[in-house]
């Protein structure tokens, strides 16, 4: 049985104690086994088809999540898939996309993957993982999944068994998962594996060049549910909404596993969730319909549900919205709080990390800006830095510096070990990457981020995809992508680049030689300005905070132009982000229009009476 600390005494609650002392479980089966056992009867899945299906679900009991889960596991031993071997997918949020992630895990091990990705990108991490099975939803109306898959395989060869899932008839299959599936025992037939087995490989960052594939061990997916669920205080009485896409580690882990081990109910918001305008547009129904308590989303999610008018929905059983992937902007923030009448709990985690570092906790009052506290048995820690790497020494109380992790969630690092030498700290803390503060309560707060990531709507985008795709283009001497902000999806990228002497491309050419070589769609950037020159630091790398203001600048101009009233500057503020500062010479009822326009954005508004 898990047990479950109250609020009120963590952490001594769980001091000297294990996370083993607290969920007995030795794998993601074992706990799903201990969900069962408990909540037998009880809905564990709901699937809606459309928003049109909200009085229709498909619904799957705790029970039958087991059996599925051991379905799936048996059938894929049953093609040799051994503790070592890895299983990909390409699936949409199906109650069978269940089935299929932790039955890998529970078989071999899992490779959940983008099925917006390009085939190429598909098959290159198919080859750093090694993938002996492939799962792909089947031929459907405007849907190209199993073509990419089908093309993938192809330059994949250590794929030795394509299987359909769902969709229409597909000759070309070796296997057919629903055939299978049928055929397979419903009681697990081998030992399940133990928690430092390893459980899952998510992708992360760019997926040009070299893969970056993020190790997850058993026990790290179950340290960051565990954490996960005790901070938002989850149980069977909880409903959660979960429109994320299955083979990202927030919908997986925190919008899924922390639910299912804690007996609660995950609403499949259908196979393309939040990316479905029929569920965006009819979130609030379908939210007070099914008695959600609790609205998991990122930033752009919930500003798309706010675009519409919640109407007599009855939000009355909600009691937090739940919000990851990026820093959630006031006006996104407020507006959930306005709508529900309950906090919003922001989520900070990371893929190397199993996806939960600090979560604001629902026994304290919630703070605007913070990312909260860690997670049981998590540790945060802001570093001094020493060169581009994080030190030994710890910032102050309050005073920005690297965020460093230490914890159960922890990966113990990439596949294949190359790229893992700058994730660990000299002492064995997981850098996170983002520059932040501790407070001397515990809070966290995220200022920044040390390697430049782009996080366009909690997409997170390596700007190198960016650079290597303009430095490609003959013409081009070099180039730097940096985050723009944008009042929707937090960032967006943008380019700048020098051309070689002589060019005359334009920049509208420029961003169509982009367009037609990035793969991932959210990474294309917003514009490509040509420059001079980059600004260099003294070692000749690209100066980009200099780049992210001239980013800034030329946004908040645009935005401003109808404002004869506003002069304005941006800078950064002390490492706690950037600053607009605002001099204003326009009545206050003007100004308070201004104020709700800027608070869409994640950066920090100041009004003054003059520059001194």
């Amino acid at each position: 049985m898990i047990r479950w600390p109250a609020p009120d005494t963590l952490p001594g609650a769980l001091a000297n104690t294990t996370l083993h002392d607290w969920l007995p479980a030795r794998s993601v089966f074992e706990a799903l086994e201990l969900s069962a056992r408990s909540h037998a009867s009880q809905t564990a899945l709901v699937f809606l088809a459309s928003a049109e299906h909200v009085r229709q679900p498909k619904e799957t009991s705790y029970a039958q999540l087991l059996e599925g889960v051991a379905r799936a596991a048996n059938l894929l031993r049953d093609l040799d898939v051994g503790p070592r071997d890895v299983v990909a997918y390409l699936l949409p949020a199906l109650t069978e996309t269940h089935f299929v992630l932790w039955g890998a895990e529970t078989a071999g091990i899992a490779l959940p993957i983008n099925p917006l990705l390009r085939a190429e990108e598909i098959a290159a991490l198919l080859l750093a993982a090694n993938a002996k099975v492939l799962v792909a939803f089947g031929p459907a109306p405007g849907v190209d999944v199993w073509a990419k898959a089908q093309r993938a395989r192809e330059l994949a060869p250590c794929v030795r068994t394509l299987m359909r899932l769902g969709g229409g008839p597909a000759p070309e299959a070796d296997a057919d998962f629903a055939v299978a599936f049928a055929a397979a025992a419903p009681q697990l037939q081998f030992t399940p594996p133990m928690l430092d087995d390893v459980a899952a490989y998510f992708h992360t960052g760019g997926t040009t060049g070299m893969p970056k594939l993020v190790m997850h061990t058993h026990r790290n997916q179950l340290a960051a549910a565990y954490g996960g669920a005790v901070a938002i205080g989850a149980g069977p009485h909880d409903v959660m909404l979960n429109g994320l896409p299955m083979f990202h580690v927030a919908a997986t882990i925190f919008g899924s596993l922390s639910m299912l081990i804690a007996g609660a109910k995950v609403v499949l918001m259908s196979p393309m969730g939040y990316r479905n305008p029929g569920i965006v547009a009819d979130f609030w129904r379908i939210a007070g319909e099914l008695g959600a308590t609790l609205l998991g989303g990122v930033p752009t999610a919930f500003a798309a549900a706010l675009a519409h008018d919640p109407g007599d929905a009855d939000l009355s059983s909600v009691r937090a919205s739940v919000c990851g992937a990026a820093m959630t902007p006031v006006a996104v923030s407020t507006g959930m709080e306005r709508v529900t009448g309950k906090p919003l709990r922001e989520v900070y985690g990371m893929t190397e990390c199993g996806g939960v570092i600090c979560v604001d906790p629902v026994w304290t009052n919630r703070v605007q800006g913070s990312a909260g506290l860690p997670v049981a048995f998590c540790e945060v820690q802001a570093r001094e830095l020493d060169g581009h790497r994080a030190s030994t020494s710890i910032c102050t109380a309050g005073s920005t510096g690297v965020l460093v992790v230490r914890g159960p969630q922890v990966s113990p690092g990439y596949l294949g070990g190359a790229l893992s030498d700058e994730l660990f700290t000299d002492d064995g803390w997981l850098v996170t990457g983002d520059l932040g503060r501790v407070e001397a309560d515990g809070r966290v707060f995220i200022t920044g981020r040390a390697k430049d990531l782009i996080i366009r709507g909690g997409h997170n985008i390596d700007p190198a995809v960016i650079e290597d795709c303009l430095r490609a283009h003959p013409e081009v001497a070099d180039a730097a992508a940096v985050a723009m902000p944008d009042a929707h999806a937090g960032e967006v990228p943008v380019a700048y680049v020098v051309l070689k002497q002589g060019s005359n491309l334009t920049e509208e050419t420029l961003l169509g030689f982009a367009a037609g070589r990035i793969a991932e769609r959210p990474a294309l950037p917003k514009f490509v300005r040509v420059l001079d020159s980059l600004p260099l630091t003294a070692v000749g790398k690209p100066f980009k905070p200099a780049l992210r203001l001239a980013a800034a600048r030329e946004h908040f101009a645009a935005l401003l132009k109808d404002q004869p009233n506003a002069q304005f500057q941006v800078s950064h503020d002390d490492g706690r982000g950037l600053l607009l500062k605002i001099e204003w010479a326009g009545a206050l009822v003007e100004r308070s229009v201004l104020v709700d326009r800027l608070q869409a954005y994640a950066v920090r508004i100041e009004f003054v009476t003059s520059w001194s």
